[in-house]
């Protein structure tokens, strides 16, 4: 074969693709002379188009609401509603809630007439009886591409938009991996630490209430010793999921390290911090796990937690670095006090 001859077929075979396909395509024929709509349909019947007819313009409105046609070829002046209104309508209910975009040619028997308004409106094309059909056949054609177009544009925005949410999602998801600990499903010390001094500065700026609460779970070397590093991640799990169970959907609770995990209680003075301290502890204290061994048999496991809680505004901690250190020094006091208690610093400053 030709060069020649190749390289035509492949431009033929381009064209082809990008031209969209415009047979099976609906087309509305409004008018209140069948004899008109007949004609028409007789014109275009060689191009494999479907129509639907309406009669008058409350008709065309109708069949709009059963089915979304591709173009309307509408005749200007009809009883009730004429097309210059039913295009008003139509344009004006164009967005993708409404009719969306469909391309109206008005007709009219009177050359000037309605033309200028018609066009204001948002007809797409216009003409004037007794047209020439080839005429009609080529604007038929122009506005079924532009109808074509435009609905492969309005696809491709919502392809775009579904990546752009869908990449929207990925990266919250992303962004949730790097804030959180893997084993217990809390925030991770690092998300935590920038988290305290958000919460910090504002309280400080605001003169509002923050608690701070590290709590640490007793004896868990022993646990883990005892029935293996499995079981004792169980054991962070279930009491990950109490401490959240027990505080406010504003509360935020990461895993500090090990067995210690650490809670930041916004508009949250001390009365309040303690009472919810108590309910963490009692929770935990409350947990049921069982333990099965490799023969079989079964036992059942308590295990308690030790907290530490301070609070600020106060007039001994002027610091981010004072109110960690604070929490952690009362949990070391709740340890030394047997363990499975609450001790909170309490501002000692006179006045």
């Amino acid at each position: 074969m030709a060069d020649g001859s190749i390289k035509k077929m492949g431009e033929v075979a381009r064209r082809t693709m990008s031209t969209p396909a415009l047979a099976d395509r609906t087309i509305l024929l409004v008018d209140d002379d069948p004899a008109n709509i007949q004609h028409v349909r007789e014109g275009l019947a060689s191009h494999g188009y479907r129509f639907r007819e309406a009669h008058d313009g409350t008709e065309a409105l109708r069949s709009l609401r059963e089915v979304r046609p591709d173009l309307i070829l509408m005749d200007v002046e009809m009883p009730r509603l004429g097309g210059v209104e039913v295009c008003r309508i139509i344009k004006a209910n164009g967005g993708e809630g409404g009719f969306g975009f469909i391309p109206v040619i008005l007709m009219t028997a009177r050359q000037a007439a309605g033309k200028v308004e018609g066009l204001e409106l948002g007809a797409d094309d216009y003409l004037v009886k007794p047209f020439d059909m080839l005429e009609l056949s080529a604007r038929v054609k122009s506005m079924l591409r532009l109808k074509a177009l435009q609905d492969t544009l309005v696809e491709k925005n919502r392809e775009l938009d579904r990546a752009n949410k869908e990449l929207a999602q990925k990266r919250e998801e992303l962004l949730a991996l790097t804030r959180t600990d893997a084993l217990t499903g809390l925030y991770n010390r690092r998300y935590f630490e920038e988290r305290l001094t958000e919460e910090f500065a504002r309280s400080t700026r605001y003169r509002s209430p923050l608690s701070l609460v590290m709590m640490d779970i007793d004896h868990f070397k022993r646990l883990n010793d005892t029935y293996g590093h499995p079981f004792g991640d169980e054991v962070l799990r279930m009491v990950a999921r109490t401490v959240k169970g027990k505080l406010r959907e504003v509360d935020f609770v990461a895993r500090y390290g090990g067995e210690e995990m650490i809670a930041l209680l916004p508009e949250t003075g001390p009365k309040e911090a303690l009472g919810a301290c108590e309910r963490v502890r009692e929770a935990i204290a409350s947990i049921q796990l069982e333990h099965r061994a490799l023969d079989g048999s079964h036992q059942e496991v308590r295990c308690t937690a030790s907290l530490g809680v301070a609070s600020v505004p106060s007039k001994t901690l002027l610091g981010m670095e004072d109110l960690l250190r604070v929490a952690d020094t009362c949990l070391y006091e709740a340890k030394a006090a047997g363990r499975n208690c609450v001790r909170q610093y309490q501002d000692k400053s006179p006045g």
